[in-house]
């Protein structure tokens, strides 16, 4: 069952905006037109893939995301759901692969897997585009509160993002570090690594 501050959060980032790096990582894809939507919450990603004219394979990990995915989407057959974490999920061939705000819950034993499987499954000059979590973020602090909404989370550092993309060619690289506040209006330090990437041939 979700907790109410989960609820919140995907009640209040349904339709958030598109990042502009996502906007690069589509402008750069070609091949065929399939996506995937890693850890895709209450999706509104899949929305912006559909409108630039993808098919989308999306899956996260919590129930009752997919579910609310599956009543926004229910009538569009270009969205194919499923319940499965970052190392379960079986990934079709795509053109492009999104992890958004996502990789920060994945679990440490499956970050590794997770790549080898994006790579296997990109085609030829497909695009990587995900965000990381950075140490001074503030869900990186020992401090923070993270039970009610998703429990531990994984940090990584520059270095260990290039290690990880390192049959990638980096198109664009954006190091964020901002305050502002989360889709439920809270206050928090933001520190991102945000990553557009093809794979090399």
């Amino acid at each position: 069952m979700l907790t109410k501050e989960l609820q919140e959060y995907y009640q209040n980032s349904k339709y958030g905006e598109i990042r502009p790096e996502l906007k690069h990582a589509i402008s750069i894809s070609s091949g065929c037109s399939i996506a995937i939507d890693c850890g895709c919450g209450a999706g509104a990603n899949i929305g912006h893939l559909i409108s630039a004219g993808f098919e989308v394979c999306a899956f996260d990990v919590q129930k009752e995301a997919v579910s609310l995915c599956d009543e926004r989407y229910a009538s569009n057959s270009l969205v194919s759901l499923s319940v499965s974490s970052f190392g379960s999920y079986v990934y079709p061939k795509a053109s492009l692969i999104v992890a958004d705000a996502s990789l920060f819950f994945c679990p440490a034993g499956e970050f590794d897997q997770f790549m080898e499987k994006v790579q296997k499954s990109l085609q030829p000059d497909g695009v990587f585009y995900g965000s990381f979590l950075g140490a001074r973020d503030s869900m990186a602090s020992p401090d923070y509160k993270s039970e009610a909404l998703w429990g531990d989370v994984l940090i990584f550092s520059e270095s260990k993002i290039k290690r990880a993309l390192n049959n990638f060619e980096i198109h664009k690289w954006v190091e964020l570090e901002v305050d502002g506040f989360t889709p439920t209006g809270e206050a928090h330090h933001w520190h991102l690594f945000i990553v557009v990437a093809k794979i090399s041939a």
